[in-house]
């Protein structure tokens, strides 16, 4: 199974909720970025390989943790085992983890079955972590709640998405704390609006409130968005609380142009996707 990575369009974080979450507005895409996920079935218990990343391979693994959450809850005594080949980059603002884990919930109930209904998974993926139930929602949607109030979005135009990480790793509490919150409820119920009347758009929309905290810390971040726009980016906007900078072209030879020239300044932390 393929488990694509997510860039936020646009994330603007409401406030902080009594339970210590906070309270988001965010449009979300899935893009061709993707790590892969191999499952099968053995007699008892739950194995764990991951190549291509320094992640463990028990309970500390959200992936292991979505297995076992899944066989409880299906009432399954089988075991299963799964192989994970790691692309996308870690504490990087792209989804990884709650995308394999997604995977996970989903590729287990299609080997078993369809055990569960779509919602009783949704459920599952929400007690995993905000943006899982993004990835089984399957589509661009705007994310409201903590991540997991979804709603459809169309005629999102076809882009082609350049991600650039330059490796810095930050902290999604840190970004949290750091950030000033503000209320802007009607300001985004205009935008969802504007949404699903289809009458929008996107490069109007780009906003990340985390920049405001991630770029005086880590002004080469802030650079990395500006060389995506001289590289021709019709915008450009950094993803999650960081650290990856995309940039969003209309046009797929001008993307390729960019990804070229930034390879050859940034190396392999740069990725031509397009949304799926």
């Amino acid at each position: 199974m393929l488990c694509p990575a997510k860039v936020n369009l646009r994330l603007e974080v409401l406030g902080r909720r009594d339970d210590g979450y906070h309270d988001i507005f965010s449009i979300m895409q899935r893009v061709s970025l993707c790590d892969r996920l191999t499952l099968s079935v053995r007699p008892g218990g739950i194995e764990l390989t991951v190549t291509g990343a320094d992640l463990p391979s028990d309970e500390g693994n959200i992936v292991y943790r979505a297995a076992r959450l899944f066989l409880a809850e299906a009432g399954l005594t089988s075991g299963v085992s799964m192989t994970l080949v790691k692309r996308i980059p870690m504490a990087a603002g792209l989804g990884g983890g709650s995308s394999d884990a997604a995977a996970t919930l989903v590729g287990l109930n299609h080997l078993f079955g369809s055990r569960l209904p779509t919602r009783r998974l949704m459920k599952l993926a929400q007690g995993l972590g905000a943006d899982v139930p993004f990835f089984i929602f399957r589509g661009p949607a705007v994310a409201e709640g903590i991540g997991e109030r979804l709603s459809e979005i169309k005629g999102l135009p076809r882009l082609c998405y350049v991600l650039v990480n330059i490796g810095r790793r930050i902290s999604t509490p840190w970004a949290y704390e750091k950030l000033n919150l503000k209320l802007t409820k009607d300001q985004n119920e205009f935008i969802v609006d504007h949404i699903r009347d289809g009458n929008f758009n996107i490069f109007s929309m780009l906003k990340n409130d985390f920049e405001s905290v991630v770029f005086p810390e880590y002004p080469e971040v802030e650079a990395v968005k500006q060389r995506l726009l001289t590289s021709g980016a019709g915008g450009a906007l950094m993803s999650g609380s960081g650290s990856t900078v995309f940039g969003l072209f209309e046009d797929r030879v001008k993307a390729e142009r960019a990804f070229q020239s930034l390879t050859l300044e940034f190396g392999s932390g740069v990725w031509l996707a397009r949304g799926v």
